[in-house]
């Protein structure tokens, strides 16, 4: 892949990759997530991912809307702990039109008393949504075991009561601090030239005043293993085990991505839907996660499964970490291993929108992007020694935690 990036006077970085495709994507990344709230904060940046839409110094939310719906394209937005996205899917004609709008509504956006008071009902109306699927609940709730009393392990949606108290004030406050113009990366991909994409962001982005980022996060390290089981009215116990692990930074990532994708990833003969799901039918849902932040990580292992299965169930997956912790993959289950991840990241560029998401980030976190030659070198380096090594780091028992939703256990 070949990218074209250059940045702005006022310290927005822009990214870009030129495809034949009629379709184009483009969005900025902002360097600000839940993590980044203040204590009485909890919710504020996805609460201003919601409310950017209501209104700015030139539309109301029902122009902000229709602005490109009108011409069959797709505007969205999402929080991570770390970032925000705003971004937009159309065609190639309208690529100017949907660069405005993202523009104006990051920057210019007026949060209306009334139209906010309105999306705190909304984003309640989500809180309660998700309050009703443990299958999710529980990966944030072991989140917040594991980062106990750091930022990091906030919800990112909030409770009901911090969103009811949330005001104009605390929006102009943290976008002030951390939508900052050396912190924003605005990243597209499709067919138009690379030329007119520096003309169009020089027009709509440059004239943005440049602000140079305010402090720094505040690091974790203070994790301390616990196991905690809490009654829960459900059919299935739910079961999340695992820890901190690697950040984005550090040299042991790929192979962690490697290795969790080997024992519980998306494709079907991960050995935990092999040896589990497969062969005893314990558990509809089963699988392993690994998720870098800027300076921890989180690893875990989740399922879902009948409560006569659970004690069952959870031997099998202790058993397969074991397992990888005393036996070093052989040459050609760690050959397949490397096939099937290079395979899996091939695929996903076949996606637009994925591309220019991955495109962002990468450009965000480390001012370069790797060619594709470039990871599959870092993923065939690999050796089962290393992988064995990491194993023994993320799996031992004594470094674990974990979180059970259901019946007495």
């Amino acid at each position: 892949m070949e990218f074209y990036t250059f940045t702005l006077p006022n310290g927005i970085r822009v990214i870009h990759r030129q495809t034949p495709r009629e379709v184009s994507h483009c969005g900025l990344i902002i360097n600000a997530g839940s993590r980044d709230e203040l204590e009485h904060q909890q919710g504020l940046a996805h609460f201003i991912e919601h409310s950017i839409f209501k209104g700015t110094q030139k539309r109301k939310a029902f122009h902000i809307l229709s602005r490109l719906d009108s011409v069959g394209a797709e505007i969205n937005a999402y929080t991570t702990k770390e970032e925000t996205w705003v971004y937009a899917s159309m065609m190639e004609q309208h690529f100017e039109r949907a660069l405005e709008l993202i523009a104006d509504i990051t920057f210019n956006s007026i949060f209306p008393e009334k139209e906010i008071n309105k999306e705190k009902d909304v984003i309640v109306d989500e809180i309660n949504s998700y309050l009703d699927s443990p299958g999710e609940q529980i990966f944030d709730d072991f989140e917040e075991q594991i980062f106990e009393g750091h930022a990091i392990g906030r919800n990112i949606l909030g409770t009901e009561e911090s969103v009811r108290e949330l005001g104009r004030e605390d929006i102009f406050e943290f976008m002030g601090r951390r939508y900052r113009t050396d912190q924003i990366v605005f990243s597209s991909v499709g067919m138009t030239s690379a030329k007119k994409v520096k003309r169009l962001c020089e027009k709509y982005l440059g004239a943005f005043q440049s602000e140079a980022s305010v402090g720094k996060r505040l690091p974790f390290d203070d994790y301390i293993p616990r196991h905690i089981a809490a009654e829960r009215d459900t059919f299935q116990m739910h079961y999340v085990l695992g820890g901190v692990s690697y950040s984005h930074a550090d040299p042991k990532r790929t192979g962690m991505i490697l290795l969790n994708n080997y024992l519980g990833g998306p494709a079907m003969n991960s050995r935990l839907n092999l040896r589990i799901r497969e062969k005893y039918g314990y558990a509809y849902n089963i699988e392993s996660s690994y998720h870098s932040y800027s300076d921890t990580g989180v690893f875990q292992v989740y399922l879902g499964t009948d409560p006569k299965f659970f004690n069952r169930t959870k031997k099998l997956v202790d058993r397969e970490l074991t397992l990888l912790r005393e036996k070093e993959m052989s040459a050609t289950q760690l050959h397949q291993a490397k096939q099937q991840l290079m395979g899996q990241i091939a695929l996903s560029q076949e996606s637009g929108s994925g591309t220019m998401l991955g495109l962002g980030k990468s450009f965000m976190l480390y001012d370069r992007v790797d060619s594709l030659q470039e990871v599959y070198a870092k993923i065939e380096r690999l050796t089962s020694k290393e992988i064995l090594s990491l194993a023994n780091e993320m799996f031992d028992p004594k470094v674990l935690s974990s979180l059970t939703y259901g019946g007495k256990v």
